[in-house]
């Protein structure tokens, strides 16, 4: 693989780009706010779109986002594939959940992760799922502290254009994170619990708690620094929001009416997700002992876990704290039961269910599970509107898949992949198209092309760009 240099723009043109973002700063807090189209122009939006001043753009100027969504252990491929072709297709039973917004995405047939098959280093599917999925680089065997996989697509473009935004790049889990110890076949844990990484031999490990990713996002200085202001905070019984009321009631008068409503949606959201952040951490006290101590700000429900950690990202997105992200629902292998919804086995017990008609049955409420968190996130990124008059959803690319096709058989071909969005235009959502085989890195060179990086030859085992997205 062929990364590209990096290419930083000069001091006045980031500037140029930066001081149009409008963040409401208090006591410890630094509160981004979205772009308002009455405080940036169109023309300004045409020019920035004409010289590139932000980075990665829509033909419109408005930001383009790139983020990858990973649910572990396959699917069950029978339920979860529709059936039809092109516009003329009709979602499976595990994707019932997306009905509403089957014309905002489209389902991509035949891609394959082959660096995750098993070789002559023996078992280890799951290991290899999590480590390839978006490096396309064989993981190294072995249980000690010299893994090594590859750069991840998204630090590719995360090294070219995060400097255009506080955070370069975000990556997410509801899972713990394991980066020691033995998780499958000889393969350290690692593997299993970092989608993303700089380089073939750091990881980036994923934020499992809210509230510490919300104080990231939203909190100043150093980590101490942001816990002091928390502190600070509670102790005082009052919300972020509190400290830049002042701020927040001088942009208002510069806003429009509909930036108004804007602004109003927008701050509502922000405590919105502060009061079920509080709200978990008051039920830890609650819940019977486990026996360790429970990570505050996680809530008891997975679900909630879930949807609270994708408002963080459509909020990241919304106020473009960052424009690359990964997220992780669970590490591949995962074995937790879904008991919130039934099922008292765990995922990766169902999925190995050797025809068993309940098992399979089971594992397909979990598949709906998941496609039903996607619908979720996907709903509240088109019902957002965007600087330029589009959905946020419009103007980005959302990935969802698994590095794992069948679950039963362990298979690396024909990924359950879905593309979301129409990345400002140059996407054509709507659809399922059954590509001819190919590597997903070749999808992944087609995405970073978009992304504005400066053409990267090969990525993985790449063969070319997946061509018709």
């Amino acid at each position: 693989m062929q990364a590209p240099q990096t290419n930083r723009r000069p001091a006045a043109e980031r500037f140029h780009s930066l001081n149009r973002r409008r963040f409401l700063r208090g006591l410890g807090v630094c509160l981004a706010l979205p772009a308002f189209e009455s405080l940036l122009p169109r023309r300004l939006l045409a020019a920035d779109a004409a010289t590139g001043a932000l980075g990665a753009t829509t033909a419109t100027g408005a930001p383009l986002r790139m983020g990858f969504l990973y649910v572990p252990n396959g699917t069950i491929p029978a339920k979860w594939w529709p059936t039809g072709e092109g516009q003329d297709f009709q979602l499976n039973e595990t994707m019932a959940a997306l009905g509403g917004m089957k014309d905002k995405f489209q389902i991509l047939g035949g891609l394959a992760d082959v660096s995750a098959n098993q070789g002559a280093d023996g078992g280890g599917d799951h290991a290899r799922a999590g480590g390839t999925f978006l490096t396309s680089v064989r993981c190294k065997k072995t249980l000690g502290a010299d893994f090594r996989a590859g750069i991840s697509v998204d630090q590719i473009a995360a090294q070219q254009i995060g400097h255009l935004t506080p955070f370069p790049s975000l990556q997410i889990s509801c899972d713990t994170v394991q980066n020691a110890g033995t998780c499958d076949s000889g393969y350290v844990c690692v593997y299993q619990h970092n989608l993303s990484w700089s380089s073939p031999t750091t990881p980036l490990s994923p934020e499992t708690n809210p509230r510490l990713l919300f104080e990231r996002l939203f909190g100043t200085g150093t980590p101490a620094d942001r816990k002091l202001g928390l502190i600070r905070r509670q102790q005082q019984q009052r919300s972020i929001l509190d400290f830049v009321a002042s701020q927040t009631k001088g942009v208002e008068q510069e806003l429009s009416v509909r930036d108004n409503q804007k602004l109003d949606e927008f701050l509502t959201s922000v405590r919105e997700i502060e009061q079920r952040i509080e709200r978990a951490e008051q039920s830890v006290n609650q819940r019977p002992d486990p026996g360790i101590d429970a990570p505050a700000g996680v809530p008891g429900s997975f679900r909630e876990y879930v949807r609270l950690n994708l408002d963080m990202l459509h909020l990241a997105f919304q106020t473009d704290n960052t424009r690359v992200a990964s997220f992780i629902f669970k590490g591949d292998g995962n074995n937790s039961d879904f008991a919130e919804i039934g099922i008292n086995e765990g995922h990766h017990f169902c999925t190995h269910h050797h025809n068993d008609a309940d098992l399979i049955a089971k594992t397909s409420v979990i598949d709906n599970f998941y496609a039903t968190q996607l619908a979720y996130f996907l709903e509240k990124m088109e019902a957002t509107q965007d600087v330029d008059g589009h959905s946020l959803l419009h103007n980005s690319m959302i990935m969802y898949g698994s590095g794992i096709a069948d679950g039963n058989r362990h298979t690396h071909e024909n990924l359950p992949i879905i593309l979301a969005g129409a990345g400002g235009g140059t996407l054509t959502p709507g659809r399922y198209i059954q590509h001819d085989p190919a590597p997903i890195a070749n999808l992944y060179l087609s995405l970073v092309d978009r992304m504005g990086v400066p053409a990267v030859e090969r990525f993985g085992d790449s063969t070319g760009r997946l061509a018709d997205v």
